[in-house]
Formats: structure tokens, C-alpha cells, sequence
């Protein structure tokens, strides 16, 4: 008995593709379907109750049929690019969907004509690490000669072994990444891996990651997990080049430098053996306004200063570096006008000419880069009127002078970052404090580069370059060079030997420590261009000049689809001699079409009057291909989107991938989350819910160092932790552990965020901090924010001088505290000036009055004397009285005369 998924689909098909009903018959046919459908119904129940039918095969009803991401797939690249999906070439296979998910019973379809590859992975190089004792190249396959080994994702089926041998898959053209800077070659012979690694230890090679070279072919969306171990080397070489800005206010720099130049080199022998050492200095461009091109400046830009230059090399690399103190002593120093240096252009050619500079193949290369200023960047070159671009490239002169520094523009930041990257160098930036926090955030853009604070007379640059190897030398953080079509997340448990969690940096290492990571891989996506369908992918530690190659090969397309493979068959009979036969289906030539070419393009509008052929279940109500393609020759052919991503398919354009349920704007959560297949959402493994933005998993619940979920205090939704409330309030955190009356150790680190950060609090004075501080040192930001996902905890203290400051800090895996490089203080109150301004404003507020009362009493005397005035002038002329007139009598009066 044939099983039911197929004689679901046949019955549809043979519904669809009978002749339409004339209108007197209607209802005839519509009670003969009726019939049929119920006569179908009784033959289902009666099958499934002779074979008993559990609950589970009673899912493959029609309704779960559609759930099937296969279903839809109309060519075997289309099917195999699915997860899950093989394709079946059988030419005389029906109208059923070839694409499966379940593979078919051998009376539907032999396995001879099934495709299903399975994801394969090769070992090709597998030398034993320096310092590892294993003595074979074994885990869980089987031994290749040359140290090679081979394994299946899992195991193919017969007849994809069968089919295989008689058309593998095809390859085109070259990889599209480039391969790593020291190549690796596949060895030859019978000899085992454990003998390779005898043969490279002899010859004196370093081996430090392992595998060295792998081959994988994938399939798309299938996550394949592949270990990649690190272990550093005992007395690993060790390069160190010494980057100097020589202007005139790094003059005490120089000299102190040469000064300690032999204690440098002796620090660097105590930790390996097998190092060396080299110089180079750097001004800015000869140009205005970079300096001054007076030609007497031009000589001497200052007192006791040479003449200005882009960048020089001294001294390369070399084992004697009891010179170098001697090179130092001699560089002059010159000057220049404006404040940023040209120092970006010296690191470009510093890095650029390695034979030059002499950098070794074998070596972890560190570039200290010493300066008190900033720096020139690509575009500042046009103050000067330089505007070719930086190529990137080498341009020095036998006296190690830089030639193209007034023809060049200065590089820009991702150049430069792209030149780390491929030479594998470490800079550090030893910059005075007053240029930390510019270049901490540019080492943030630089690959395996970090800052450190160097002292104003670089007295403190022994034990910066020691402190800063040990931090480079005792991290290793895992890096790759993939295409945006491959994903690689890597998981690993660094030296804990417990769970891995995500991550692709371990610290705290030694030498001799083994680290292992797990590379998961995926391909989401087949490249448009086919040559990109084999690629050569880099995994590789962070400022190691080593790495393991992936030739990956793509599962994009089925053998059957190439010419000389069987299956392949132009102008074939089952297509009508109008086509190619192709993996069990027809691709028409121009002139024809259809499932086996029988349609021509002079009948493309006639379609024999059976348009009710386009029209899902015969509904003559509805619209030909449901309004979304036209029905041409019996079949639909859908409507093409403006986005070519956007796709309308089916037999009747009944499905589409571009209308499902969106969540932050993106599609089914994005293409890590799950893809949109016949109008919903298809999650992948981990991911469910409408838009696939739940995540399954509760490992992200757990707290790192163990315990219950969500730490006891709240519960996993979708992968996040939502915690409870309680009497006491509400818990919080990234795993719900901060308590909420707790301050965990926030008071703790108090102190020592004071006195480093601020110079205050308990221990400012004398060596206090530096004896109990020594655990941590805070990095100043401009403001602290906090992020869960890193499991931050927020802290906010008062000084005594009621002075606001904020920091906060992180434990994963080390103690890390950001403390924000201002505090925040209340206005200063000035009592003395208030009480004074008092006094003074009642003062002149009473000299005010005063003035004010004088200015009024005045005006009212004038007033009043003006007045009196016009009266008297009016008192002379008094009508009553003539002036001109005398009188006749005197009268006389004796003054002795006493009235007797």
C-alpha cells in the first residue's frame, strides 16, 4: 500500500485536472466529488485501523502536509539548499513533490535515484601541538595517510553512495578568500599523524593550533561543530619593534629610553630566549602646515633639532640589541607645528615592509607605538595638498627614510587594522595620560591592539611592554575571515573543564595550557556566483601567525544538474525533444514549456479553455493562479517581485516568502532565527514560536558558575530570565542574582575607585592605594552605562565633600571595573563673597535711598524758590502803590531821645 502523504497529493492533482464541467452538469459532478471525497475518507480510516495507526502517523493528514518546507521546492538545488529535504530524479515520478522530507518507500521512489548528500568533514593536516603529548591524530574516525582523517556528519544512505560514485559533485572555479600568510601543504606517504609531529618537532617547527588544515563539505542551515585546539609555546620567539614620535617634546623620552634600552632587552630575554629588537622614529609629512617650510625652520625647526621627516627605521629587528640603546641615543630629535603627529603613517610602513623591518615568519610580533599626541588620519592630508589615497604598500629608501610622505595621504584606521590583520601584529599604544582615553577607544577598532599609560619621561616603559606581553601572551581569542554567507560562533570552557558557554576568548593562560574551542558552522546561504561556492576560510588566534584552513565546499547544487552526469540528458524524449532532462525534470528550451515541454509559445494565450486547471480545487469563484500569476498553457506562471528575493510559488502562486510575521522588522526574526516557507515561519533548531523569536534552550538561564535556573528567582522565557518580585522588591540581573537589598561589592571596591580614580576617600594617602589596590584598576569612562548581557552591577557612592561618583563592574571570568572619570559635584557655596555682597548691596541700596531723597528734596527747594521769586517779582508792581511817587514830609527820629 502506497503511503498516504502520496496518495493525498495524486488525489489532488487528478481533482485539478479534470476537464471543466459544463453548467448543466454542475451539480452532478459536484455529487460525484462528493462521493469520491467520502469514499476516500472511509479507505483512510480503514488503512490506518489495519496498520494501527498511532496518534503521530495520524499528522500526516493533508493540513500537516503543508507544514512540509519540502513540498514546494520545484528543482533539486532548490531542494537540497533546504534543511532536511532530498530530491528524488526519477523521470516517471508523477505529479507528486520529488523534494521530500521523510524518504519515500522504494515503490515510490528506488533509492538509486535519491539525492541527499550528508555534511562530510576531512582532516587533512593534523600535526600534534608543540607541548601536546598525544601521539595521534584519532577522534572517532578513521586514520588517512599523510595525518589525515575523515568523518560524516551523518551517515550517508546507501543511495547516495551509490549515486555518488557515479557523478560526484561538481566544483567551481577557485576559492574566494585568500589563504593564510604561511601556507600549509598536505603531506604525503603512509606515515601516521603522530609521525608528522615527531618529523615537525625534529626540524624545529612550532606547531601552536591543531588542526592545521581541514576539508568540509556542508549543506545549508546544518550546523557542523568542529574543535580547534591552542596551546602557546615554550620560549616562543618574539619580535618587538620600538615605534618613537621624536619631536621636540619627546626629547626627555629619548633619553630615558636609551637609558633603559638594555634593561628592555634584558626583561624580554628573561621570558624568551629567542628575541629581538628594532627602532623607528616618526615626525609628520614635510609640509604646511604640518611644519614649517621656512627653509631656515627646515634646517632647525627648534633649538637643538634636526631637520623634520615622515617616519625612518633605525634599526631592524636583530638579535644584538645591546645596540639599540646606541641607535636611540643618536636619533635626534626634530619639531614640527601642529599638534597630531604623523604616526599613522609610520605603523603603515612599519608593518608594510617587513623585510625591511625584518619580521619573522614564526614569531608573535609586538609594535609599541610611543607618543604624547595624537594623530593624523586618511583626509587630513588636504590641509596639505595631498590627496592620493594611502596604497598600503612599501616605500622606503636605503637609509630606511619613507619616500611617499608628501605623496601619500596619511592611512586610515581600517587600513591599518587590515595590515594587523594579515601580519598578525600586536600594537601597543604607550601613550601619556593625557592621550589614554583617544587611544584606548582607537585600539577598540585595531585587531589584537591595546593601550597603556606611559609616564611623561617613558621611565615606566620596562615594566608597560612587560605587563602588556603578559596580558597579549596569556589571551588567546579565536578569529576568522568568513564571507557573510558562512556564520561561525564558537563555544568553548576555556581551562575550567566545565560546560562551554559562547565565547571566543579565554585568559589566564600559561604555557603549555591546552584551550579548546568548538567552531560552529553554518552556511545560511548558497552565494549568487557559483565560483563562490568553494571557499578557503581562515580560523585563527588573534596576533598568532597561524591557523587552521576550512576548504569548504558548498552543497548548493545536485551532480544531476551538470552535463556528463547521470540524469543529465538533453533533447530527451520525456521532454519532448524540446528540452533538457535534468535530475528527473525538464528545462524547456526558449520556444517551449511546461512539466514535460508540451506547451509552445505560439498557444501561450489559449490555454484549450481549461483555465479552471489554474484555479486550486476547481473553484470556479476564485481567480486564476489566486490573482498572483497568469495561467498560461495550464499552468501558473507566478508574478516576479521588484525584490528578487521576494518569491511567489506554488502550483497555484499560493505561497510566498515575504509575508510572514515580523518581529523588530525582520522576517520570522531574521535568517538565524528561521526562514518564511508558504506564508509562515519555518524556525530551525533552537528557535520556535509565530515569528521563531522564542528561544528553546534554557542553557542562557543558567548562571555561569552553576545553580538553578534563573538562579531560584525568576523564570526562562524565550532564553531570557524574568525575574520574580518579592516583599522585599524586585530581583534583577542578567540570571536574576542581584538581590535587590544587597550592594554586592560595591562598598568593597569603594575605596579603591576612589583613590585611583579620584585621589580621594580613606586611602589617598602616602602608598596606601597602591598596597591595597592591587586587584583591579578602574577605566574611565565619560558616563557609566550599564549592560545585562555582560551581567554589570551599577554602584553610586558621596565623598566627603558630598561629591557624586558612579562606577560598575563585571566578573566574567576576571574582575573588570569602569568607574566614570568625573565626578559629579554640587556648586560651590562662596560665604564669604555673600555675606560681603550682602553688606555691600545694603550699603549702596542706603546710598541709593539717600541720593534718591537729596535728588527729591532738591528739586522741591527749586520749586519753591522759583516760586517765592515770581511772587516777589509780582510784589514790586503792586497796582496800589505808584514807585514813581515821594512823599513831601521826612520824618526824623532822634535816637537818644527817650519819649520825655
Amino acid at each position: 500500500m502506497r503511503d498516504r502523504d502520496t496518495d493525498t497529493t495524486t488525489t489532488a492533482t487528478a481533482t485539478a485536472i479534470l476537464p471543466a464541467p459544463a453548467p448543466h452538469r454542475k451539480t452532478q459532478i459536484a455529487t460525484q466529488k462528493m462521493q469520491q471525497l467520502i469514499s476516500l475518507t472511509l479507505l483512510c480510516v480503514l488503512a490506518c485501523t489495519l496498520s494501527h495507526c498511532t496518534a503521530a502517523q495520524m499528522d500526516q493528514s493533508p493540513a500537516k502536509l503543508e507544514q512540509n518546507p519540502c513540498v514546494n521546492k520545484a528543482t533539486c538545488h532548490e531542494c537540497i539548499q533546504t534543511q532536511n529535504c532530498g530530491w528524488c530524479m526519477k523521470s516517471d515520478y508523477g505529479d507528486r513533490s520529488r523534494c521530500f522530507l521523510h524518504t519515500p518507500k522504494p515503490e515510490v521512489c528506488p533509492e538509486e535515484f535519491i539525492w541527499n548528500p550528508d555534511t562530510s568533514e576531512r582532516i587533512l593536516i593534523n600535526k600534534d601541538l608543540t607541548l601536546d603529548s598525544s601521539a595521534a591524530a584519532w577522534s572517532g574516525g578513521q586514520f588517512i595517510s599523510g595525518g589525515s582523517y575523515e568523518s560524516s556528519a551523518h551517515q550517508q544512505s546507501s543511495a547516495s553512495g551509490s549515486y555518488g560514485a557515479s557523478g560526484s559533485s561538481s566544483s567551481y572555479g577557485s576559492s574566494s578568500s585568500s589563504g593564510s600568510s604561511s601556507g600549509f601543504s598536505s603531506s604525503s606517504g603512509s606515515q601516521s599523524a603522530s609521525g608528522s609531529a615527531a618529523m615537525a618537532s625534529a626540524a624545529g617547527e612550532i606547531v601552536q593550533i591543531k588542526p592545521q588544515r581541514v576539508s568540509l563539505k556542508l549543506r545549508i542551515n546544518e550546523v557542523h561543530n568542529l574543535d580547534v585546539s591552542y596551546s602557546q609555546a615554550e620560549d616562543y620567539p618574539v619580535d618587538l619593534y620600538y615605534l618613537m614620535d621624536l619631536s621636540k617634546s619627546m626629547e626627555d623620552d629619548k633619553e630615558k629610553l636609551s637609558a633603559l634600552g638594555d634593561k628592555l632587552s634584558e626583561t624580554m630575554k628573561r621570558i624568551t630566549s629567542n628575541f629581538r629588537l628594532g627602532f623607528g622614529s616618526f615626525v609628520d609629512k614635510v609640509l604646511m602646515p604640518y611644519v614649517s617650510t621656512i627653509p631656515k625652520k627646515l634646517e632647525h625647526p627648534c633649538d637643538n633639532c634636526k631637520a623634520p621627516y615622515g617616519y625612518r627605521n633605525h634599526m631592524p629587528l636583530s638579535n644584538n640589541t645591546e645596540s639599540f640603546s646606541n641607535e636611540v641615543k643618536q636619533a635626534a630629535v626634530s619639531g614640527n607645528l601642529d599638534a597630531p603627529e604623523g604616526g599613522f603613517d609610520a605603523i603603515m610602513q612599519a608593518i608594510a615592509c617587513r623585510q625591511q623591518v625584518g619580521w619573522r615568519e614564526q614569531a608573535r610580533r609586538l609594535l609599541v607605538f610611543s607618543t604624547d599626541a595624537g594623530f593624523h588620519y586618511a583626509g587630513d592630508g588636504k590641509l596639505g595638498g595631498v590627496i592620493t589615497p594611502n596604497d598600503g604598500e612599501c616605500h622606503l629608501n636605503g637609509q630606511g627614510m619613507y619616500t611617499h610622505s608628501i605623496i601619500q595621504d596619511y592611512p586610515s584606521i581600517s587600513q591599518i587594522n587590515q595590515k594587523v590583520k594579515q601580519n598578525a601584529i600586536n600594537i601597543i599604544f604607550a601613550v601619556t595620560q593625557n592621550q589614554y582615553s583617544v587611544y584606548q577607544k582607537l585600539s577598540g577598532h585595531i585587531e589584537g591592539s591595546s593601550s597603556a599609560i606611559l609616564s611623561n619621561d617613558s621611565s615606566n616603559v620596562v615594566d608597560l611592554v612587560r605587563e602588556e606581553y603578559s596580558k597579549i601572551s596569556s589571551t588567546v581569542e579565536m578569529k576568522d575571515n568568513a564571507t557573510g554567507d558562512v556564520k561561525i560562533t564558537y563555544y568553548s570552557s576555556c581551562l575550567t573543564k566545565g560546560q562551554q558557554t559562547k565565547t571566543n576568548k579565554c585568559s589566564g593562560l600559561k604555557v603549555g595550557d591546552k584551550v579548546t574551542f568548538t567552531a560552529n558552522i553554518t552556511v545560511t546561504k548558497c552565494p549568487t556566483n557559483p565560483r563562490d561556492w568553494n571557499q578557503v576560510i581562515q580560523i585563527y588566534p588573534v596576533g598568532i601567525n597561524e591557523s587552521m584552513i576550512i576548504d569548504l565546499e558548498m552543497l548548493c547544487s545536485c551532480p544531476c544538474e551538470h552535463p556528463g552526469s547521470n540524469g543529465y540528458e538533453k533533447h530527451s524524449r520525456n521532454c519532448s525533444n524540446f528540452g533538457t532532462l535534468m535530475c528527473g525534470i525538464c528545462e524547456c528550451d526558449e520556444q517551449h514549456f511546461g512539466n514535460t515541454c508540451e506547451c509552445s509559445m505560439s498557444d501561450v494565450h489559449l490555454n484549450n479553455g481549461n483555465n479552471n486547471m489554474c484555479r486550486q480545487g476547481n473553484n470556479t469563484n476564485a481567480a486564476d493562479c489566486n490573482g498572483r500569476g497568469s495561467c498560461v498553457c495550464g499552468e501558473c506562471e507566478c508574478n516576479k517581485r521588484p525584490n528578487p528575493e521576494e518569491i511567489i510559488s506554488g502550483k497555484y502562486c499560493e505561497c510566498e516568502n515575504f509575508s510572514c510575521e515580523r518581529n523588530k522588522n525582520l522576517l520570522c526574526s531574521g535568517p538565524d532565527h528561521g526562514i518564511c516557507e508558504c506564508n509562515r515561519c519555518v524556525c530551525k533548531p533552537g528557535w520556535t514560536g509565530s515569528n521563531c523569536d522564542c528561544q528553546t534552550s534554557k542553557d542562557t538561564c543558567m548562571p555561569p558558575n552553576g545553580g538553578e535556573i534563573c538562579s531560584g528567582h525568576g523564570t526562562c522565557v524565550c532564553g531570557a530570565c524574568k525575574c520574580k518580585s518579592t516583599d522585599d522588591g524586585r530581583y534583577s540581573g542578567k540570571y536574576c542574582d542581584k538581590c535587590p537589598t544587597c550592594s554586592g561589592r560595591c562598598h568593597e571596591l569603594k575605596d579603591c575607585v576612589q583613590c585611583q580614580m579620584y585621589h580621594t576617600g580613606e586611602l589617598k594617602n602616602g602608598d596606601d592605594c597602591a598596597k591595597n589596590c592591587t586587584t583591579f584598576t578602574p577605566v574611565g569612562v565619560e558616563q557609566v552605562k550599564l549592560d545585562e548581557d555582560k551581567d554589570e552591577q551599577l554602584c553610586v557612592f558621596f565623598d566627603e565633600d558630598d561629591c557624586k561618583f558612579t562606577f560598575k563592574y563585571s566578573e566574567a571570568g576576571e574582575l573588570v571595573v569602569h568607574a566614570q572619570e568625573d565626578k559629579e559635584c554640587p556648586p560651590k557655596v562662596f560665604m564669604l563673597g555673600i555675606v560681603l555682597g550682602v553688606i555691600a548691596a545694603i550699603v549702596l541700596v542706603g546710598l541709593a535711598i539717600l541720593l534718591l531723597w537729596k535728588l527729591l528734596t532738591t528739586i522741591h527747594d527749586r520749586r519753591e524758590f522759583a516760586r517765592f521769586e515770581k511772587e516777589r517779582m509780582n510784589a514790586k508792581w503792586d497796582t496800589g502803590e505808584n514807585p514813581i511817587y515821594k512823599q513831601a514830609t521826612s520824618t526824623f527820629k532822634n535816637p537818644i531821645y527817650a519819649g520825655k
